[in-house]
């Protein structure tokens, strides 16, 4: 037996954690549609999707019978050599709802590993393109693309990856032009953000490979929101001068920006597309890496060095795959994230925009979010957040402020009065500070 194990205490190293500071977690025992239930018996609503994955609702019955019946069938194999109809059938129907361009999907397991996918396909892209200088990217001021190497260095702007810094390789970082509502600077905003991408372009242009970027809304970065007019002319500057546009879309996808996905929303088109969170209806971890036609081909030849070398143990899990089929045809028979944005607005109108300490409120399909102000006539609240999620866990709300700012991204089954609950709890709550 391990001597230095106190067995009073969970062996569970928990992310995003300071452990010797955070109080003990709390244990979950079944969740059900919008609610959470903990083993003392008290219920929580989730306000946030769990990290944003469970887009149905916790322990949706059709998920569940599609996962057992599967289960019974094939649990996995290996995918290289091989293949099996949930894969196929995942690709081909997430395929026939994103533009035509879009043509051959990559499986893998999370959102982090879906961006290292985009990275090391558009470097080796122009490798085999002959153009081995283009190795550099560009990324957005407050980007987040999750926790892997190649993720953290095009997020880099985040101070969250300090320890890591001399391990990152470099990105050229360039303003996010985050709007919210009555934002009367908002082109201003967005032409510095073009016109310092253009003098990037143009003074080296021919080293870059891409441009990442969370289209419409950036997620841990604060749920920064732009406008679809910024993308589209971000894809004209990437055309212009022929480098790649990829979206990391592991949060905006299925149904979170009010459409399946933000660039049909912003009818944009990028040359590579990352995908996960409720790909499965956050039943299984799964992701993909999703490419144009002309990607692909640069691979596809005689030369066994140019191949795609990536992939994982879990690569197609049909577990997975087959959830994932059924999460979309739920979100194909009832899109009830396209009727959440005007939900949040009368709820959003009629509880918090008049309150004294709210700004910058801004709304995008499911995703409603908020600045609360922390300098004020009666002092400086400091280190806002955690204050805000224990005072919101008290009254039986899960949400998770980013810093300063509030946000809600509920599971689509979601009620207008459970959604009603959560604005009110947040005006209860900021009232008694």
């Amino acid at each position: 037996m391990n001597q230095d194990i106190n067995v009073s205490e969970s062996p569970i190293w928990q992310p995003f954690t300071q452990m010797k500071l955070a109080p003990a977690p709390l244990k979950v025992v079944r969740g059900k549609g919008v609610w959470l239930e903990l083993e003392n018996g008290q219920k929580i609503l989730d306000c946030i999707s769990s990290w944003w994955v469970t887009i149905h609702g916790h322990s949706h019955p059709d998920l569940a019978e599609t996962l057992y019946q599967q289960a019974q069938q094939l649990e996995h194999v290996i995918f290289a050599g091989f293949t099996h109809e949930p894969a196929e059938k995942l690709a081909r129907k997430i395929l026939s709802h994103l533009p035509q361009s879009l043509t051959r999907v990559f499986f893998s397991d999370n959102g982090s590993t879906s961006v290292e996918v985009a990275l090391k396909m558009a470097y080796q892209y122009w490798r085999n393109r002959g153009e081995p200088n283009r190795t550099k990217f560009l990324g957005f001021e407050g980007g987040y693309h999750g926790d892997t190497l190649g993720a953290m260095s095009v997020g880099r702007s985040s101070t969250w990856w300090q320890p890591f810094y001399s391990l990152m390789f470099a990105t050229d970082v360039v303003p996010f032009p985050a709007t919210f509502d009555g934002d009367e600077k908002v082109e201003i905003k967005e032409n510095k953000a073009l016109e310092k991408i253009e003098a990037y372009l143009k003074k080296r242009g021919e080293q870059y490979a891409g441009i990442f970027i969370e289209p419409l809304v950036q997620g841990a970065g604060g749920m920064r929101m732009c406008r679809p007019e910024f993308l589209q002319k971000l894809q004209q500057l990437a055309r212009q001068f022929g480098i790649l546009l990829i979206y990391d879309e592991v949060m905006t996808g299925f149904g979170r920006t009010g459409q399946l996905f933000a660039c049909l929303k912003s009818q944009t088109t990028p040359d590579l597309l990352c995908l996960s969170k409720g790909i499965s209806g956050g039943c299984l971890p799964l992701s993909v890496t999703i490419s144009s036609e002309e990607i692909y081909q640069a691979f596809y030849n005689d030369q066994p060095q140019q191949a795609f070398l990536h992939g994982h143990s879990y690569t197609g899990n049909p577990l997975a795959c087959s959830v994932g089929v059924k999460s979309l045809e739920l979100l194909e028979q009832n899109p009830a994230y396209q009727n959440l944005e005007t939900q949040h607005r009368y709820f959003l109108n009629k509880w918090l925009a008049d309150h004294p300490l709210i700004e910058n409120t801004r709304i995008c399909g499911t995703i409603s979010a908020m600045e609360v102000k922390t300098e004020t006539e009666s002092g400086y609240f400091n280190a806002i957040a955690p204050i805000l999620k224990a005072r919101f866990l008290e009254e039986g709300f899960l949400l998770r402020p980013l810093g300063n700012t509030i946000y809600m991204m509920p599971p689509y089954c979601i009620t207008a009065d459970e959604l009603e609950s959560i604005y009110q709890v947040i005006r209860r709550v900021l009232d008694s500070l």
